[in-house]
């Protein structure tokens, strides 16, 4: 007796067409999705461009430095971080930041071009022949002073000291001697650090 092999037919079942609800939520889904890589990219660039004007403004306009060393106490102290101000505009008593042998010095104005500076045996300072008035001196000193006094300031230059007068090494002393415009990084106007010092220098 012969079997009859009944072979089993497979059902396809269609699948269901999208309703219109679904394509329209699945169409707002891809464009979300390229408005939010249109943004990202945007915000990314803008960021970019932020970042980078900030770099260019701290180098060629508000360079920030940090302090090393004492020559500037009671003014200034080791570690401080402060703002310069990039420009060759100062006057005497400003604060001022310079090169000097691949390093930075920050130092005081005590006189400009044409100026005669002297000093007597107990440090106090003498611009043309009118002593000055150092509120921002805590001891005076004649310091490291190798230079012959009275001695008047070099065409395009000026006369520096630190306020930490009995150790700074400045205008005082050959080793550094008066400061070409050329060297002048920039006046300092402002420490940033530490947080409870914040504010303008004088």
């Amino acid at each position: 007796m012969q079997r009859n092999k009944m072979r089993k037919r497979q059902t396809i079942v269609p699948e269901e067409a999208p309703t219109l609800e679904q394509l329209e939520a699945e169409l707002r889904k891809e464009q979300y999705k390229r408005n939010y890589g249109r943004v990202l990219r945007s915000t990314a660039f803008s960021l970019l461009v932020v970042a980078a004007a900030a770099v260019l403004i701290a180098v060629l306009v508000l360079p920030v430095l940090q302090i090393n060393g004492f020559s500037m106490t009671d003014t200034l102290h080791d570690g401080d971080i402060v703002v310069a101000l990039n420009s060759k505009k100062f006057t005497t008593g400003d604060i001022i930041a310079f090169y000097y042998n691949n390093s930075i010095l920050v130092k005081r104005v005590i006189a400009v071009a044409g100026d005669w500076v002297d000093i007597d045996e107990e440090g106090n300072v003498y611009v043309n022949g009118e002593q000055l008035n150092e509120p921002y001196i805590t001891d005076k000193a004649l310091g490291e002073c190798n230079i012959e006094l009275p001695y008047q300031v070099p065409d395009g230059k000026c006369f520096v000291m630190g306020d930490h007068r009995a150790t700074s090494i400045d205008s005082r002393n050959t080793a550094v001697g008066c400061i070409s415009d050329g060297m002048v990084v920039g006046r300092i106007i402002v420490r940033v650090w530490p947080m409870e010092q914040i504010g303008f220098i004088n």
